[in-house]
């Protein structure tokens, strides 16, 4: 295919309410849409970088500077033969997946659309919906907390991670699953933790959760391994899995007995798939992670969580759990069993509302 225009659009999107991780408290979310037109069609891709260089050091403004200056020149104008293709010709670019990651989902969803499949056909996932489960951000006290899940109970979701940080772990978790006490809960601590004050979350052995998701450093495996020996529940990893050889490193390592797969953080589908392919030989169950994804990113979630690995539910919530106005026509919406609807339209199987996506432009460039 030949890559006649590709735009890149900044956007900044307000939340339905607040959300907190180990690293801050938010209000909007920040991403940047890439489309791509080609052949008469047009591929849209988001690259899920936030603002801030909380979760990983690329920011919308990394993914911007790298979008102008390298990536979109060296494929402008170009034969591109489909994702495969696109990797190669960046792979002289260091690291900063989630900008490669957008712009490749964009070529997957041409593909399909060229080919008149869907991305989950392209994939190979066979599910026509997926369990989801839906993401709690750190509230102003356990009484908050445990309203906020009730409400989410009420809309039908199955499962519910909590974030957690040192002083705000086993108490709220404990609070919950008495509460809860039959809810699939797992907590999530986004690299909170060293080796030494993990030792303060031992008690969350006790309290029936799916998983512990990335207690220690972003970058750390081996610790992992030391700290997943003091654990019966499995650790999960998340931020230290950004290919499919730290995957495997940290299979052999006994680091982690779950993996997250979030395509941003990999680089893309074709690495999330290989990561998800290795993970099924290796007896390893994997999970979709999110990162508050508007209606682009949603539709690829939900089409590489119908895999056959994916064992546990994703953190792909619905529509209005984020936003009130997405930027795509379509909305996500939860279905009575806690599950969602993988798109069966040709590629991504969403449109966009391009009317939402001008109330939310910052910035605009065209190559």
């Amino acid at each position: 295919m030949k890559l006649e225009k590709i735009v890149i659009q900044h956007l900044r999107m307000p939340l339905v309410s607040h959300f907190e991780t180990s690293f801050g408290r938010i209000f909007d979310r920040d991403c940047i849409l890439i489309t791509i037109h080609a052949e008469g069609l047009i591929g849209y891709g988001e690259c899920v970088a936030d603002r801030d260089p909380g979760y990983a050091y690329e920011t919308s403004g990394t993914v911007w500077h790298i979008l102008q200056d390298f990536i979109l020149p060296s494929i402008q104008g170009q034969n591109i033969d489909g994702p495969a293709d696109f990797r190669q010709r960046v792979k002289q670019i260091k690291g900063h997946e989630m900008a490669k990651a957008g712009v490749e989902m964009a070529l997957w969803d041409l593909l399909g659309k060229k080919e008149n499949k869907s991305l989950q056909t392209l994939l190979g996932g066979g599910k026509p919906k997926v369990d989801v489960g839906v993401s709690v951000g750190l509230q102003d006290t356990p009484d908050d907390l445990l309203r906020v899940i009730e409400g989410y109970l009420k809309n039908g979701y199955g499962r519910v991670k909590l974030k957690i940080k040192p002083g705000r772990d086993v108490g709220d978790v404990s609070a919950a699953r008495e509460a809860f006490p039959d809810l699939k809960l797992q907590v999530d601590a986004n690299s909170a933790y060293t080796l030494e004050t993990a030792n303060a979350i031992l008690p969350l052995d006790n309290l029936g959760l799916l998983l512990i998701e990335q207690p220690l450093a972003e970058d750390d495996l081996w610790d992992h391994h030391f700290l997943q020996e003091k654990f019966k529940t499995p650790l999960c990893l998340d931020e230290s899995i950004i290919s499919l050889r730290h995957a495997r490193q940290a299979i052999e390592m006994d680091a982690c007995r779950i993996v997250n797969i979030k395509t941003g953080r990999v680089g893309g589908l074709t690495e999330a798939i290989a990561i998800h392919d290795h993970c099924f030989e290796k007896n390893i169950p994997v999970w979709c992670g999110g990162m508050l994804e508007t209606g682009v990113g949603r539709a690829a979630n939900l089409a590489l969580a119908s895999l056959p690995n994916f064992l546990f539910p994703g953190d792909i919530s619905a529509t209005d759990r984020y936003y009130v106005q997405d930027i795509t026509q379509e909305r996500f919406t939860l279905n009575a069993d806690s599950t969602i609807d993988v798109p069966t339209g040709p590629g991504l199987g969403v449109s966009i509302d391009n009317d939402a996506v001008k109330d939310y432009l910052l910035r605009e460039y065209q190559l």
